[in-house]
């Protein structure tokens, strides 16, 4: 972790942004096998050093990992089935030919896989002595999630909420019951964890050799239905039926009349302050092991935060509570002393939220699609940048750059068309990222869309959008020598 001052003179550097699910496979989403190291080969041809990659954890409501089922364990779909085959857990006659869409089918992507998990996870030796010291490594939320899932299924998917009670509450008796009933489904997601975290390594350890940096994200929210809130129910500010008492969102604005309703519980901070915030050091150390860089999603809740009270129909009726600031940051800072963070801090234009991120060192975000409102003091402008931030021309939320450039207001038009030069490029998508890869920005990551010149229906999230969400893929012929020179050239400097 880097804590520095301001101006602070720190190598500039460039990656790509890219989830894993969109990169391309012959079974409907994306995996950590062939075309992963395929990726990893174009950011080194193309002199990149990032790859942030947005949350493995397994994915939730509307397929998005930030609504995840776990914040620790990995989605079991990433799982590169032929390289179970390689390993001799399953057959090549086993995986049969099959057709998907170009996007992420999850339904059928599930259908497709999960069977075939099943079969591998049958095929697997569970004495084997590295998958015992994964689980022995791994006991502080491996049990928890894999007996969370295991009854998820054994309840028809429903949230926990509605699960008999003396389940629900962990009712030690009744839990040792469902173990010695449902033992082999308890063991199907332990093996399966083994498997994505093994292949998940095997690809850092890659990306690491050819000089290739993983950012990961950390929501700063886990969902409701998640093994976190059930087996940890402590740690979050729940009633005694175990609903709880109030929820996360962000209050109206001129986006929305009724604000943001996003239903996570709220932490106890109480609570977490008396045990040194150790649920949070467990998670941060956890990502801190799988990634380079950590993103840390809503950095903003740490100054203050949006509380809704549970069952609201919207944001409206929300108050700011205060955050626990720094006391946290500064407790759980030597637990991840080599990993550095980045604070997304966007919506947090506030002196609270402005005076934590200076204090913390982090380095904040600054998204170039902001930065046209007009107004010359704008901070999501190049021009008034500190050195000390991460520079995008959008996020996994926004539109491709194409798309929001298509939608822009005359206004919008007029100020980029005086501060960014397209002579030299004649496209304004590859202009923005010239514009960013100049700034004086520590770091810049521009989403592989931008790079493909790809309109909106690329865009990977549409926040307040329930449907269609998280399925973009590329395809394999996208990576070409041509699309690294492009990356190389507009990079130069940075490489």
């Amino acid at each position: 972790m880097l804590l520095k001052g301001k101006e602070t003179k720190y190598k500039k550097e460039s990656g790509i942004l890219l989830p894993l699910s969109a990169v391309p496979s012959d079974y409907g989403i994306g995996s950590l096998g062939e075309q992963a190291y395929r990726f990893a080969d174009f950011l080194k041809q193309s002199r990149q050093s990032y790859w942030q990659m947005l949350p493995l954890c397994p994915a939730g409501k509307g397929n998005s990992p930030y609504s995840a089922l776990s914040t620790f364990a990995g989605e079991i779909l990433y799982i590169d089935l032929d390289i179970l085959a390689a390993n001799n857990l399953l057959d090549k006659s086993d995986i049969p030919k099959k057709s998907f869409s170009k996007n992420v089918d999850y339904k059928a992507v599930r259908k497709f896989k999960l069977p075939l998990l099943k079969k591998a996870a049958d095929n697997f030796n569970t004495k084997d002595k590295n998958f015992i010291r994964f689980k022995n490594e791994n006991s502080y939320w491996l049990k928890d999630h894999c007996l969370f899932m295991a009854m998820r299924d054994n309840n028809g998917g429903l949230p926990f909420l509605k699960w008999d009670d003396m389940l629900k509450y962990r009712i030690p008796a009744a839990v040792r019951d469902f173990e010695s009933c449902y033992g082999d489904e308890i063991a199907f997601y332990e093996i399966t964890q083994y498997f994505f975290y093994s292949q998940f390594y095997n690809l850092k350890n890659y990306c690491q050799q050819n000089g290739v940096k993983l950012i990961g994200d950390i929501p700063f929210y886990v969902s409701l239905n998640s093994a976190d809130v059930w087996s940890n129910p402590d740690c979050f500010r729940l009633g005694r039926d175990m609903t709880p008492v109030l929820v996360a969102g962000v209050p109206p604005d001129i986006f929305s009349s009724d604000g943001q309703l996003w239903g996570n519980p709220i932490y106890d901070w109480e609570f977490q302050k008396k045990t040194d915030f150790l649920w949070w050091k467990n998670r941060l150390m956890h990502y801190a092991k799988m990634y380079d860089v950590i993103r840390i999603d809503h950095f903003r809740a740490f100054a203050d935060y949006y509380a809704i009270p549970y069952g609201s129909k919207n944001a409206k009726t929300g108050t700011w509570e205060k955050g626990v600031g720094m006391m946290f940051w500064d407790s759980v800072k030597p637990c991840i002393a080599n990993t550095e963070i980045i604070a997304e801090d966007l919506g947090g234009e506030t002196p609270e939220v402005e005076n934590l991120v200076k204090m913390s060192g982090f380095p904040n975000m600054k998204v170039l699609q902001f930065a046209f409102s007009g107004d010359l003091k704008n901070p999501f402008l190049p021009k008034n940048y500190n050195r000390n931030c991460v520079c995008y021309t959008g996020t996994h939320d926004n539109d491709t750059t194409l798309g929001w450039y298509e939608k822009a207001g005359k206004k919008e038009k007029m100020m980029f068309d005086r501060l960014v030069s397209e002579e030299e490029y004649n496209s304004p998508v590859f202009s923005l990222i010239a514009y960013g890869m100049k700034s004086k920005a520590r770091n810049v990551i521009i989403p592989l869309q931008d790079y493909l010149q790809l309109p909106s229906s690329a865009r990977i999230n549409t926040p307040g959008v329930a449907d269609g969400n998280w399925e973009w893929r590329f395809e394999p012929d996208d990576l070409t020598d041509d699309l690294a020179n492009t990356v190389l050239n507009l990079s130069r400097g940075r490489n």
